[in-house]
């Protein structure tokens, strides 16, 4: 996927690694950028298309994919993120938008993409999609799922020429991690990250240390990702 001359659509493109994105497409050459937010008003970015779109809304998904049949990249990077793990309305909140809107995203413009020479589909994901925690386990399981979501779309759209990009990460330098104190990557190194692997053919991004040992945990005992258990123990 070479990003110069490139038709780039761009969710949750108002804020944080949205907007970042958005600008970063611009300056390495793309075309056009479309940027979706659910009110294009606050779409702030120079030289961008705004479009208004809500992902969890199939109406507005399917106009988003007539309006903008000329995209041959897609990036799925709305998100949203609810505090708590026993509520059912804020579980329920977070799969709609991280995990349904993926995919409502991914199947509307997979015929798009394909009429367009295949392009490239890029979900931005989380370190979360291999761990969790208590006080995040809504968006934990909703980005697992999309996880899953990326793995099976890469099989599925490889025969039509689409190449497909997964993007994790710990904390990011936005409006959603800023309740944290830890460290946090910037949403522009995270957004370098991602259009250098896309356009080396990489199928995965772990952005940062936290992410690159999470994922690697995966195959080791469950103490190894989790010291609470063992301390308990």
């Amino acid at each position: 996927m070479k990003i110069s001359g490139s038709v780039a659509l761009v969710t949750g493109a108002n804020r944080g690694l949205g907007a970042a994105f958005a600008q970063a497409l611009l300056d390495r050459g793309a075309r056009t950028v479309y940027a979706a937010a659910r009110n294009p008003a606050t779409i702030t970015g120079t030289n961008l298309t705004p479009i208004e779109l809500d992902v969890t809304d199939p109406a507005a998904v399917a106009a988003a994919a007539e309006r903008c049949a000329d995209v041959d990249l897609l990036v799925n990077n709305a998100g949203i993120s609810r505090s708590g793990s026993s509520d059912p309305d804020s579980a329920r909140a977070e799969m709609d938008t991280n995990y349904f809107g993926t995919l409502s995203m991914s199947r509307a413009f997979a015929p798009v993409l394909a009429r367009n020479g295949g392009g490239a589909l890029v979900n931005v994901l989380s370190v979360l999609s291999f761990i969790t925690l208590p006080q995040v386990s809504g968006y934990a399981a909703s980005k697992a799922a999309a996880w899953s979501l990326t793995n099976a779309l890469r099989l599925e759209l490889k025969e039509q020429g689409t190449h497909v990009l997964g993007v994790h990460a710990g904390y990011i330098d936005t409006d959603m991690a800023a309740h944290v104190t830890g460290p946090k990557i910037a949403p522009g190194e995270v957004v370098a990250q991602t259009l250098d692997a896309l356009e080396s053919g990489a199928y995965e991004v772990l952005a940062d240390a936290l992410s690159r040992q999470s994922k690697a945990g995966l195959s080791g005992e469950l103490e190894r990702l989790y010291p609470a258990l063992a301390a308990g123990g």
